[in-house]
């Protein structure tokens, strides 16, 4: 066989598997362009009107008036023709004008006189006579953005997410020097506080996603976004083998990071709601709440000494996404996007349970039955119990 022969058959087989690539693309192009010419489906049409779904996503009112973002998801564009607000119809503009197409979404203002205090029902009607209804429970003006109020919030979210988790990392002097019992206590209380995240998360993501418009198929992305989540980082995190030291100390803190983000989402939309009631004991709450979260990112540094950047660094990066999750919340809040947050805190928190599962088996030297011995028992515990019952001043 000559030379060109041999470079002549890799040749062939590529361009066979190209072919073999480019004709079920083809075919699939064909009947898409036959199924829009033709339209078979028309001889299967009663009469009846189109499928039409509207998911209310914003509301903000002021002086002017009463102003809804709504996303339209049904089969054809749809068209808004009458608003009524507590069973009288209004005015109203929209923007953009005209019909809302499927996944699109459209600012629908109304100069309602609403009452501060009082209860408001809001009913739109199509050019169909299809009606969607939207309840204000309690009429509150909402905030305005402007340099202080983000410094506002910024200071929120820094006493909400940075200055616990720093509280919580100011222990590790306390800790360090701690025998093989003492560490697998620690190592297992954070294990039972993300365990907790875990399970907060995701009901919360779940919960949210019930709330999205159906286009985004709630709880289908929160279950895809999760495991991709989780999969992403145990590759990246396995690269160079098990983690250990500050790089399990920064999974740690990414994990609990993006669960801050979510919590961070959720305060910000309570503040573009004007309901926000976040007082001095509900933020004690909080900072009661994750203070043990910083205890649980120093614990794979007890064996460490890392220089005091790293400990900045590391409450950064847990803490530090509450005060974005507090802007973008209050700026543009939607629950299909807290959810995809949240669902992503979550495969990430996911991840670091393994990890810390795996270097608490390693690190004791006694493989799975470390898992099982008191102190891991009474750590694991100890976290959930402490998570649980902090919950409880922050639930609302």
């Amino acid at each position: 066989m000559t030379a060109a022969d041999q470079t002549a058959g890799p040749a062939r087989k590529s361009r066979a598997a190209l072919l073999w690539l480019i004709l079920p693309m083809a075919a699939l192009g064909l009947a898409i362009v036959w199924l829009v010419v033709t339209n078979p489906l028309q001889r299967f049409g009663n009469g009846a009107p189109p499928v039409e779904t509207l998911t209310f996503e914003r509301t903000i009112l002021s002086d002017d008036g009463i102003r809804v973002l709504v996303r339209a998801g049904g089969s054809e564009p749809m068209t808004i023709a009458q608003v009524q607000v507590d069973d009288a119809y209004w005015q109203f503009t929209q923007d953009p004008p005209g019909p809302i197409s499927r996944g699109s979404t459209a600012w629908i203002h109304l100069p309602f006189p609403w009452v501060l205090g009082e209860a408001h029902a809001i009913n739109i009607v199509t050019n169909t006579g299809a009606t969607f209804e939207h309840e204000i429970a309690v009429a509150v003006p909402t905030p305005a953005h402007n340099a202080t109020s983000l410094l506002s919030q910024a200071l929120l979210g820094v006493f909400v997410g940075f200055v616990p988790v720093t509280i919580g990392m100011m222990f590790y002097p306390a800790l360090r020097g701690v025998g093989r019992d003492g560490m697998d206590f620690l190592l297992a209380l954070t294990v039972g506080l993300l365990a907790f995240l875990l399970v907060d998360a995701t009901a919360e993501a779940f919960e949210l996603a019930g709330e999205a418009a159906a286009i985004f198929q709630g709880q289908a992305m929160v279950w895809l976004a999760a495991a991709a989540s989780f999969l992403l980082l145990m590759a990246v995190g396995r690269r160079q083998g098990a983690p250990s030291g500050v790089a399990l100390a920064t999974f740690i803190a990414l994990g609990i990071g993006l669960h801050n983000l979510g919590e961070g989402l959720a305060i910000g939309a309570a503040f573009a709601a004007g309901a926000a009631g976040l007082g001095s004991f509900l933020v004690l709450g909080f900072m009661a709440h994750n203070i043990t979260e910083g205890i649980g990112i120093s614990a794979p540094l007890l064996k460490k000494r890392p220089a005091l950047w790293i400990f900045a660094a590391l409450a950064l990066l847990a803490g530090g996404p509450a005060v974005v999750g507090l802007w973008i919340g209050s700026l543009a809040y939607a629950p299909q996007w807290s959810a995809l947050a949240l669902a992503v805190g979550a495969g990430a928190i996911l991840q670091v349970i393994v990890e810390v599962a795996a270097y608490l088996m390693r690190s004791d030297g006694r493989g799975t039955t470390a898992l099982l011995a008191p102190a891991t028992i009474a750590g694991l515990t100890t976290g959930v119990a402490f998570m649980y019952g902090t919950a409880m001043l922050v639930k609302v």
